[in-house]
């Protein structure tokens, strides 16, 4: 560093003596100026700007760079200090995952991930299946599922009912307050949620959206009624948006919202309808729309995963008929057969990639769709097609 700022500190002389002098400070300059070139080859080829890294622990196998700034207004460039290995470490962080009600989905795998790393997991789930999920958590019906790296098991220090299309107590209608499966409950709308995990836990760090319902799913566009196609953008899309408005007061700066989004979006996926694709494209734009906003306001990152096909629960409901293969058991079929990588997906490989989302690794991070889904994303013609067959 001394023989660059020697020699440079030569180069400003020589420059000036330039506008004073004779052809012979001229060629002084440019002597002195590729000697400086030389110390700047020298200096960069003598380090390595990062350290090494290897295999640690579960996933992670590197640590977040420490970025110290140049005071130099000329020379914007920085300079990264790499700590070495490490695991994402997310001790004394809390997350809420929305809409987690058994241990078959991306929500259970992300939280699981989470947990690994240390964060406190709380999670909303849908009124009518609360009962079910408390009574399976109780029982230890998920803890085979429930497993960490340390061997440990993760848990999940409350549940909270969150109904998503309900955003405060006055938007919720008599015949849901007087539906059995409610009875019993309040404060499930979002607003009031919200105020109930900021009572017990103050701030949170990360948010998670992973949840969607399409009541006319089965159904093509053009049979989509207004209700249906209506229900599916509120419950789908708006509810992230309604969550990050009530939720982003209470998270602390440098926070991560993170959606599930699917391929339908952008491509047409026959079988995925009553709005469906629409909410899913409705939920990517506004991710955009909210990384700006949120980050501005709060300094919180906005993400979403455009996940593959997976046969959770809920997923295996859509388009479920006696002796016909599902809709996701057909798009997981297709997958396997044209997407780039052959191989299986699983929801901890979505919970993987949400983990490292939501940690400081992603810290410049927002306003991206995350393509995890084997690269599926990516073809644009289908390999198992008969046209693609060779005579």
């Amino acid at each position: 560093k001394r023989r660059v700022s020697i020699v440079f500190s030569s180069c400003n002389r020589s420059l000036i003596t330039r506008f004073h002098s004779t052809a012979t400070s001229t060629m002084m300059f440019s002597r002195n100026t590729m000697f400086a070139a030389a110390a700047v080859v020298y200096g960069a080829s003598s380090g390595s700007a990062f350290a090494p890294s290897n295999s640690v622990g579960n996933v992670i196998s590197r640590s977040a760079p420490s970025i110290t700034q140049q005071q130099s207004r000329q020379y914007s460039s920085t300079k990264l200090n790499m700590a070495g290995p490490a695991q994402v470490d997310l001790t004394g962080k809390v997350a809420f995952i929305a809409g987690v009600a058994d241990s078959s989905g991306y929500g259970w795998a992300i939280a699981r991930s989470l947990a690994s790393a240390g964060a406190t997991i709380i999670v909303g789930t849908w009124p009518p299946v609360l009962r079910i999920f408390q009574g399976g958590l109780k029982k230890g019906s998920f803890d085979a599922d429930s497993d960490l790296p340390d061997g440990s098991k993760m848990v999940i220090e409350k549940v909270y009912p969150l109904d998503a299309v309900f955003d405060s107590p006055d938007d919720v209608p008599e015949e849901i307050k007087n539906n059995k499966r409610y009875a019993g409950l309040d404060g499930y709308t979002i607003e009031e949620t919200a105020k109930a995990v900021e009572a017990d836990y103050g701030k949170i760090d990360i948010l998670v959206h992973s949840l969607a319902n399409g009541p006319e799913v089965t159904k093509p566009l053009l049979e989509t009624s207004r209700k249906g196609y209506l229900a599916a953008s509120s419950a789908s899309a708006y509810s992230a948006v309604s969550l990050l408005q009530k939720f982003g007061p209470i998270m602390n700066e440098g926070g991560n919202m993170l959606s599930l989004t699917y391929i339908a979006s952008e491509k047409v996926i026959p079988g995925y309808g009553g709005g469906m694709s629409s909410a899913k494209a409705q939920l990517e734009s506004d991710t955009k729309v909210l990384a700006y906003e949120a980050g501005r306001k709060w300094g919180v990152r906005v993400n979403t995963i455009s996940a593959g096909p997976l046969k959770s629960r809920a997923a295996s409901a859509i388009g479920k008929e006696p002796g016909q293969k599902t809709f996701i058991e057909y798009a997981i079929d297709y997958s396997k057969a044209n997407a780039p990588l052959e191989q299986d997906l699983y929801n901890d490989d979505v919970g993987n990639s949400a983990m490292f989302l939501c940690s400081g690794l992603a810290r410049t991070v927002t306003g991206v769709t995350l393509y995890v889904d084997n690269g599926l994303h990516a073809m644009g013609m289908a390999l198992d097609s008969e046209s693609m067959r060779k005579d």
